[in-house]
């Protein structure tokens, strides 16, 4: 069977279980998206997997990001982090520009 062109892939479908605002990031298995807008519970929308975005970055000492360096995104505290932590987190991309320890942003381009 030839294989078929469905999309171009800058976005892909998603039916969430609840309500997904604007700027959520979702992940489905090692698949990480940006929600460019709401998603109402059992409605088809799309998530973003492509394009450069600022997200939330983890604050302290040590959290800064150089630019072009791998980034994480860590579910449970809703943050970009450098470490995966084992594969917990998963990759969202690398960043763009630098961020420092007191940045509470990081700008990363999404990469799958």
């Amino acid at each position: 069977m030839p294989v078929t062109f469905v999309q171009d892939g800058n976005a892909v479908d998603y039916v969430p279980a609840a309500d997904v605002p604007t700027g959520a990031v979702v992940v489905q298995g090692d698949l990480v998206g940006v929600v460019p807008r709401p998603i109402p519970a059992g409605a088809l929308g799309a998530i973003q997997v492509s394009g450069v975005f600022d997200f939330p970055k983890a604050a302290g000492g040590g959290t800064a990001l150089a630019a072009g360096a791998r980034v994480y995104w860590d579910v449970a505290e809703q943050a970009a982090k450098s470490d995966s932590e084992a594969g917990a987190n998963k990759l969202i991309g690398k960043t763009v520009k630098a961020a420092t320890d007191a940045d509470p942003t990081v700008r990363v381009r999404l990469e799958q």
